[in-house]
């Protein structure tokens, strides 16, 4: 069995608040942050909803000149990182850069460099692209961006898995760092699909809801009248260290990453399998590498694609592990409030579980007022007061790929 680690500081930039502070008060107050797209005109597009981040530059400390080389992607990674840094109480330049790694994952890349650059490629030619054009848009650019900021130079890694990409990235960097590779890794994701490209990509996707009339209303997870999910935008990034190091330095330690699993169903390349098996696979493997039992967990956030065929076979991978006492756990999708953040969503969902487990208060999923699968214990409309000493959270991608990652208090 891997060693638990310790999470020591917590980055956010969500559409429903940049900082952990704001983003739980709103989180708490299940408000939701789901609107007209107003950046571009997106009224041709079946769905022109989104969770957007429209104040990023006020909490920025990147310069004009960085922010020219890169994407928003990498944008938000760089103040995710900072404020994590911050909330940590590490100074990089004390660090051994070699011992200090960085474990992000996202779905996408960065399309709005990579849009207006391609434009002007056809408008002016080759002489109207910008040179930072083949390193801003790639997927891995935010880990660059992050390391060359820091002059971080240990074992790193970019995951690109669908919606499961940021917990895969967790899941990673708890086993890098339960082997003694590194001292400190910085892990989580970003992405940014509030983009024209990007948005049509999503609408391809066949799973968005085109509820525009009522965004605050679209994203319905569980519900029978669910529609599909919305995109949002942001990153989530931690702190990761051992539990060793963090006691050696008095830091305060917000939680354990103690399990992790994952598998693949294996039956489509977009669908998941509809009977739960693997899924169900997947968080045993987490349970069992966290040395608990089902009847230990306190808390479970949901994955919730707002989809019919994922939301059912999500519960019923949860019925095969859990039996009746699933009826008895709170269960929670908070991101029905900001959007499905794609490749970074299963880090804040995880970030989400850490200040659940802090304040006992488990965030509600709106818009669940009638459930397409009644029995469970949903919370629903406000956050209820539940004290959680373990948590499951669970994130899944296209093709049914299945991850799911074990957190308990310190």
């Amino acid at each position: 069995m891997l060693d638990k680690i310790a999470i020591t500081g917590i980055g956010v930039v969500s559409p429903s608040g940049i900082g952990k502070r704001q983003f739980w008060a709103n989180i708490k107050s299940g408000r939701s942050f789901i609107k007209e797209i107003t950046r571009f005109d997106a009224s041709k597009y079946p769905s022109h909803i989104a969770g957007q981040i429209d104040d990023l530059e006020k909490y920025s400390h990147i310069s004009e000149r960085l922010l020219k080389k890169i994407d928003a992607f990498s944008h938000m990674a760089l103040v995710a990182s900072e404020t994590a840094l911050q909330d940590a109480g590490i100074e990089i330049k004390n660090e051994d850069p070699s011992l200090v790694g960085i474990f992000l994952g996202n779905a996408i890349g960065g399309w709005l460099y990579a849009e207006t650059e391609l434009r002007d490629l056809y408008l002016e030619g080759r002489e109207g692209v910008s040179p930072y054009m083949a390193s801003a848009w790639f997927p891995a650019a935010p880990q660059g961006q992050v390391s060359i900021y820091y002059g971080i130079k240990g074992f790193s890694k970019t995951v690109v898995s669908d919606r499961a990409s940021s917990l895969m990235a967790l899941g990673y960097a708890r086993k890098v760092l339960a082997k003694n590779k590194l001292n400190l890794i910085l892990a989580g994701g970003m992405e940014a699909p509030v983009t024209p490209y990007a948005l049509l990509c999503c609408n391809t996707y066949g799973a968005l809801s085109a509820r525009n009339q009522d965004p605050a209303a679209a994203y319905r997870p569980f519900d029978q009248d669910r529609s599909g999910f919305v995109i949002g935008e942001g990153a989530g990034i931690v702190v990761m260290e051992s539990i060793e190091r963090a006691k050696s330095r008095n830091a305060n330690i917000l939680g354990l990453i103690s399990g992790y699993g994952t598998t693949c169903d294996g039956v489509d390349r977009i669908n998941c399998a509809s009977d739960g098996r693997q899924l169900a696979r997947a968080i045993n493997l987490a349970l069992a590498d966290a040395q608990a039992s089902p009847a230990e967990i306190d808390y479970i956030s949901l994955d919730g694609l707002a989809v019919e065929l994922w939301d059912n076979a999500e519960i019923k991978a949860l019925e095969l592990v859990f039996g009746n006492d699933l009826k008895k756990i709170p269960l929670s999708c908070p991101k029905s409030m900001f959007g499905n953040l794609l490749g970074a969503s299963g880090a804040l969902d995880m970030i989400i579980a850490l200040l659940t487990m802090e304040h006992s208060l488990v965030p509600p999923t709106v818009n669940l007022t009638k459930p397409a699968l009644n029995g469970l214990n949903y919370v629903t409309g406000e956050a209820r007061a539940h004290k959680v000493n373990k948590a499951l959270i669970i994130s899944r991608g296209r093709g049914g790929i299945n991850s799911a990652l074990v957190v308990e208090q310190a």
